[in-house]
């Protein structure tokens, strides 16, 4: 197996002149050219044989070359026709490595079909693989594809990604902050969760106008069969944080009203601690996990899921985020065109 190539800023400047091509601005392409952060993620990644990894966004496959040299197979996707094209130039020699030429997102809250499906062969093409998202993650996509894998039957054993310095904040929010909202309780709700490292623009080519982080995930088997059902878990955290500021009583007689009595709902509240005065972004993942369970029972699920759809759908509710999308990176080449998405902006 060759050694993966070095794709520093002088020589990924040099392959787009050769091709004759330019970083879409439109895609948010930037490149990852620290290579010692790079080889930092991947040691992070703590990969071996029976690692299957997906990767969003090839690009010119620096990043992949270097996971396909450690992992049993890399899943590897990207939207831009063109730098597919040479990424699979780049990675002829690692065929366990499946370039995939789509969009990760088959709607901002469902992964692309194919793209699990690939997924699931690799996993089962040999006993005890563990899935491994390592990716440097176009901010576009960011919020979307870590909940939507989240929800999905995938059972994922780590993420190490980059993401837009203030969406790792956000996942590592804490109550009464403004960073504190569903996308922090969905994921510490059922993940370990941890800024690595914080990333300047020159890290990356073009620079983008904000900072990166590095962001371990690791999932918690325990702490996810704790949540009960987790599409009602999700339902539950959109209602209460899209009003986060509206008192947990009044937001939960309007959802579910035609279920809940005032004495049922009472009685939960109280099970829980809770008055029913105090608001969504007061209360701790702990509470808020209860005080779910507590209601799941009683009210259900009132999503409307077809039969046989993925449980990749139905997330909590994301808005688009509100700062100008130049000042955001889409990182290695960006999967959708989609606007960037957060599951609750701070201060919403």
């Amino acid at each position: 197996m060759p050694e993966p190539e070095r794709q520093t800023r002088s020589r990924l400047v040099e392959l787009f002149a050769e091709h004759q091509l330019h970083p879409r601005h439109d895609l948010g392409q930037n490149f990852l050219i620290d290579l010692n952060l790079l080889e930092f993620v991947v040691a992070e990644a703590q990969l071996d044989l029976n690692d299957v990894v997906l990767e969003v966004g090839t690009g010119t496959g620096g990043m992949t070359a270097f996971l396909a040299e450690k992992a049993g197979a890399v899943v590897s996707v990207e939207i831009d026709p063109k730098v597919h094209s040479l990424a699979r130039e780049k990675l002829a020699a690692f065929p366990h490595a499946t370039l995939l030429l789509t969009d990760i997102l088959e709607t901002k809250n469902e992964l692309a079909p194919l793209v699990l499906q690939t997924v699931r062969e690799r996993l089962a093409e040999h006993p005890g693989r563990r899935l491994k998202l390592i990716a440097n993650l176009p901010y576009s996509v960011a919020t979307p594809v870590i909940t939507n894998l989240l929800a999905s039957e995938l059972e994922l054993e780590r993420m190490v990604v980059t993401v837009q310095y203030e969406m790792a904040e956000r996942m590592r929010g804490a109550p009464d902050t403004n960073d504190y909202g569903s996308l922090a309780v969905w994921i510490q709700a059922q993940c370990d969760c941890r800024i690595l490292k914080r990333l300047g623009p020159a890290a990356f080519w073009p620079r983008p106008k904000v900072d990166s982080a590095i962001v371990r995930i690791v999932p918690d088997p325990v702490r996810r069969r704790q949540l009960g059902d987790r599409r009602f878990f999700q339902e539950f955290l959109r209602s209460l944080f899209q009003q986060r500021r509206k008192v947990v009583r009044k937001v939960l007689s309007n959802q579910w009203g035609d279920r809940l009595t005032a004495e049922t709902l009472s009685a939960a509240l109280a099970d829980v601690g809770l008055t029913g005065s105090e608001r969504a972004e007061q209360l701790p993942v702990e509470t808020l996990i209860r005080l779910s369970r507590r209601l799941e029972p009683v009210c259900g699920s009132s999503l409307d899921i077809d039969a046989g759809r993925s449980s990749d759908r139905h997330l909590p509710e994301p808005v688009p985020n509100e700062q100008n999308p130049e000042n955001q990176r889409g990182d290695s080449p960006t999967v959708s065109t989609l606007a960037s998405f957060t599951a609750t902006l701070p201060g919403a």
